[in-house]
């Protein structure tokens, strides 16, 4: 049976690592500061957003929430977002996704200051992930690469297989598995849905770290017996056994735990570590700007 990656364990250090450092700052009159901004009325962004929050205020975070109408032009968000980026009290912007219909989210990041932008996802800081240069990296994978630190896991020399292309976890999965470092060095393949027999691929990989979006989409029967396997996936499947009517399974079969050496679970894996990952993100932004 696999080592079971427990994502609430890891995310509870990570905060606690970020006590003292708040302390300090708190010491010489800076609060950190994260504004969200949530715009139209997605429960699951709500929810998502108010945990957040949660999160921040437990750890001592001051968290501001601005919360828009659908109907917000791009032109008054953009506006907002750009005082947000001139405001010396605000440390951290996050823009919360998706954005309705109408509203061009590439551009609405691009005005967020990039020393404040602690998702990760301005073009400047793609850019420093690429070139493995100090800036805020994108919250999940970086969450995932601490993860593995936490357990002692290494890929150095190891083949990674990494499921999904995206901007949000795919892509910057692949360049921190490339970076110097005992959770580096690795051979990265990028497998995507245009991938020629997937299971194939995946069968040669020592780490596999799926994130496409499709409820229990890898296979057992493709996990290579010992890999470790990092389930980034958060799907709801109808299940008229339980009480919601719906239970969440991650992107990889529950069986494979039976397959690989260690395995995060969905829930509880690598979600909360998204969440600790954006609070470390927001201290290490206020520390930069207030040159600690």
């Amino acid at each position: 049976m696999a080592t079971r990656l427990d994502g609430k364990v890891v995310a509870e250090a990570v905060r606690e690592g970020l006590r003292a450092r708040i302390g300090a700052l708190k010491e010489r009159g800076v609060t950190p500061c994260l504004a969200v901004v949530l715009v139209g009325d997605d429960p699951a962004s709500h929810i998502y957003v108010n945990s957040k929050d949660k999160a921040a205020r437990d750890l001592g975070i001051e968290a501001r929430t601005f919360r828009f109408p659908a109907s917000i032009s791009q032109e008054e968000l953009e506006t907002h977002v750009r005082h947000l980026s001139h405001d010396p009290l605000v440390h951290g912007i996050l823009v919360q996704s998706p954005l309705p219909k109408g509203l061009d989210e590439s551009a609405v990041v691009d005005v967020i200051a990039p020393a404040k932008d602690v998702d990760g996802f301005h073009p400047e800081n793609v850019g420093l992930l690429v070139l493995d240069r100090p800036g805020h990296r994108p919250c999940t994978p970086w969450g995932v690469i601490r993860m593995l630190s936490h357990y002692g896991l290494e890929t150095r020399g190891k083949k990674a297989v990494v499921i999904g292309r995206s901007d949000i976890v795919g892509r910057p999965m692949a360049n921190l598995l490339l970076h110097k470092g005992p959770q580096g060095d690795a051979t990265v393949t990028v497998a995507h849905s245009r991938t020629p027999d997937l299971a194939a691929v995946v069968r040669e990989a020592d780490v596999v770290i799926a994130a496409i979006g499709k409820p229990e989409f890898v296979k057992a029967s493709w996990i290579k017996p010992g890999a470790v396997v990092i389930d980034v996936g958060i799907n709801r499947v109808e299940d008229a056994s339980s009480p919601k009517g719906y239970r969440v399974v991650g992107d990889v079969e529950a069986a494979a735990e039976s397959v690989a050496s260690a395995m995060s679970p969905v829930p509880g894996g690598v979600g909360p570590m998204t969440i600790g990952l954006l609070l470390s993100n927001t201290v290490d932004a206020a520390e930069r700007l207030n040159k600690v």
